[in-house]
């Protein structure tokens, strides 16, 4: 029987971990590395009158320092060796997750891999049923109400710094652990978050800080609460090489949150301004009406500027080429949309091929449908998380590896002298630090640019001269080629 195979491990949580798991990725028992088995020790092994330690947990490393794989391991140990009969596991998912998150993916991978719970268990979408002791464990979506009435042995949050909804603060208060339970705990793993976002997880912080220092950067509160917070690499397979790839690749903010394990505001500077002044090296194209663009319309409001950018994909370059833009700033009380941004786009419209146009219909509807009986191919852009995302990220690689081709301007240099990056539990968007300064000009650029390079991934369309030439049936349809041509038929 399971229980009596599990009995044996039931005072020493490292040599479960080590003798009875197999990580499914190298079909090999689990190596925790020292601040692993310190943690896993101190926190899951019971009191002398049956209980645990501390009913708040929190390990915080690096990423890539093995926290899913230790909540999952925890989860499964907790469970069905601590928890006794009926024991309810839950594994929480964030605000950025669907409801079967990481850990419990890794949890049902580690018990298929694991012979020692062979046929044992039962594994649905989102819930684990050991049929033997009734026990569960059940991936939740962030949606306090399904998890209210719950009687948790364990509850882990994995990544409290993407917890930033009201929903989220009222799914950590229900799973607050039971008294009525000996064995309950909730289990936080997780990296930095977010100073003034990142609520949950900043207050758990400052309080697991105020506690004694037991061990190589583990801390406690007696009877409350047992904090692991490191800003070092630990794990055997972090190694400089890649916390350097890891440096090279991300914005010194997210560097500092993902690989140090530090504590960062939301906002810093898009890109340094000499990455934009790199590019400078075209010139604005005046008229071609076979270049096919991408416009990005970023249309201000009542005292706001606007700005349309154009951009293509240079095949031969194989980079992003800035073509042409406009900036309109207000003359009093508002833009006149229809006499300066829509004038504009119809004058694109007729110097280039312009092959659509990205808004955001919030500010442009009413322009929109106007453009569109004349023959514009409008495209909505709606500026949600994603799209911002999308779009910020792209502009950002292509200045970083030197992959657009823009040229010199006050309005666009000054645009990107004044935006700066706002990262968010969503990722981040182009925004700017006051309210007067103008970065409409970079907004419209990233909205271009995007579109610019999905213009890039289409066929290249065939020269004229060789649809003409395959146009002779006589050419090609006495050898019965035909079908290999399929041009303009």
């Amino acid at each position: 029987m399971i229980i009596e195979t599990l009995r044996r491990w039931r005072s020493d949580p490292v040599a479960f971990v080590e003798q009875a798991l197999i990580d499914p990725e190298t079909g090999k028992p689990f190596q925790l590395y020292e601040e692993q088995k310190a943690f896993l020790q101190r926190g899951f092994t019971l009191t002398p009158d049956g209980r645990l330690p501390y009913p708040e947990l929190v390990f915080s490393a690096p990423k890539k320092s093995g926290k899913t794989s230790l909540a999952a391991m925890a989860t499964i140990y907790t469970v069905v060796v601590l928890g006794g009969p009926f024991a309810e596991g839950y594994c929480l998912a964030n605000d950025e997750e669907q409801s079967k998150g990481r850990v419990f993916q890794a949890i049902v991978r580690i018990l298929e891999a694991s012979p020692v719970f062979a046929e044992t268990f039962k594994a649905t979408q989102n819930q684990v049923i050991f049929p033997e002791t009734g026990a569960t464990i059940t991936a939740l979506a962030s949606d306090y109400a399904g998890a209210a009435g719950g009687n948790p042995t364990i509850s882990v949050f994995d990544e409290l710094w993407a917890y930033t909804s009201e929903r989220a603060h009222r799914l950590w208060d229900e799973m607050v652990p039971p008294p009525t339970r000996k064995v309950a705990t909730r289990l936080t793993v997780t990296y930095a978050g977010f100073e003034g976002e990142s609520t949950l997880l900043e207050g758990l912080y400052k309080r697991g800080m105020t506690g004694r220092l037991i061990g190589t950067d583990l801390r406690e509160i007696p009877g409350s609460l047992l904090m692991y917070w490191t800003h070092e690499l630990r794990a055997p397979w972090q190694t400089k090489a890649w916390a350097e790839q890891m440096k090279q690749n991300n914005r010194p903010n997210a560097y500092l949150r993902l690989v140090e394990n530090r504590w960062v505001t939301g906002e810093e500077r898009f890109i340094p301004i000499e990455w934009w002044d790199a590019c400078c090296t075209g010139t604005p194209v005046l008229l071609d009406r076979s270049l096919p663009v991408v416009l990005g319309v970023d249309a201000g409001l009542k005292r706001d500027s606007a700005a349309i950018v154009a951009t293509t994909f240079d095949q031969k370059a194989k980079k992003v080429r800035l073509v042409a833009h406009r900036v309109f700033y207000p003359q009093g009380e508002a833009l006149d949309l229809e006499e300066t941004v829509e004038s504009a786009v119809l004058d694109f419209a007729d110097r280039f091929n312009v092959r659509a146009v990205r808004y955001d219909p919030w500010q442009f509807a009413r322009s929109a449908q106007t453009l569109q009986k004349q023959g514009i191919p409008m495209e909505e852009f709606p500026q949600t998380p994603d799209r911002l995302t999308a779009m910020g990220t792209n502009l950002y690689e292509l200045l970083k590896g030197g992959n657009l081709i823009g040229y010199a301007d006050e309005d666009l240099r000054a645009g990107f002298l004044h935006a700066v990056a706002k990262e968010t539990p969503r990722g981040f968007k182009i925004t700017k630090e006051k309210a007067s300064e103008k970065i409409d000009v970079v907004v419209a650029l990233a909205m271009s640019a995007l579109g610019a390079v999905e213009l890039g991934k289409e066929p290249e369309p065939v020269a004229p001269e060789v649809v003409a030439l395959l146009g002779r049936a006589s050419l090609y349809e006495s050898v019965g080629r035909r079908r290999a041509f399929p041009f303009g038929e």
